[in-house]
């Protein structure tokens, strides 16, 4: 995740068991299905997985472009990833620990990015839309699955969540001010889970995909 200071800790903190979470692991290969729908993935394309934490979309992605790199302010999340990769001798993954919050700059251009539940812990999604526009090659795709609006109820707690879910049609002109085109969104997942209530509900999960014209 890429998130404020005082929450870097707590994801630290949560990485060796981050993948234990059966919906985590489901919800990746869901946004990675919709994004393979939605983005015609081929090996030419070098990828960007924004707030990566353990790779799991990262790894989704990985058979089908030619290279992707993971990027996160967790130094705690980027070992787990790195030890994936060691381990499956991937050669096409590359990571870096990156904290936009502290100046940190990131750097290349990619043809396609992509980023999953993510954004409600950005405080200046606009700034945000710009740094990963400028990082986005002629033609490239952006794809970013997030929740949808909900009532704060989806985490336990709601410290460093800044946006309660999104409305896709003003998340959308978000997208078009910073000058992407041909911006859509439609539904990739649901995700079930006990409310800090304890009541079982059902949350939405939307991909926006957008392009950098060429």
């Amino acid at each position: 995740m890429i998130i404020i200071n005082n929450q870097i800790s707590v994801f630290n903190s949560k990485a060796d068991s981050w993948d234990q979470e059966a919906r985590r692991v489901k919800l990746a290969s869901d946004v990675g299905d919709a994004i393979a729908k939605a983005v015609s993935l081929d090996s030419s394309m070098d990828a960007l997985d924004f707030g990566c934490g353990t790779g799991l979309l990262t790894l989704k992605l990985q058979p089908f472009v030619h290279s992707i790199m993971g990027v996160d302010s967790s130094s705690g999340m980027i070992g787990v990833l790195n030890e994936k990769i060691k381990d499956a001798e991937f050669t096409n993954v590359k990571t870096e620990c990156l904290d936009l919050a502290t100046g940190d700059i990131l750097d290349g251009q990619y043809s396609l990015i992509v980023s999953s539940m993510v954004f409600h812990h950005i405080k200046n999604i606009e700034h945000l839309l710009e740094t990963l526009y400028k990082a986005l090659s002629p033609g490239g795709f952006i794809c970013i699955a997030d929740l949808d609006s909900e009532d704060g109820q989806f985490h336990d707690s709601n410290d460093g969540v800044f946006h309660l879910g999104f409305d896709r049609a003003a998340l959308r002109e978000l997208f078009f001010k910073a000058g992407f085109v041909g911006v859509k969104a439609f539904s990739a997942a649901t995700l079930t889970k006990i409310t800090s209530e304890g009541q079982n509900r059902e949350f939405g999960v939307f991909l926006m995909v957008g392009c950098k014209k060429a």
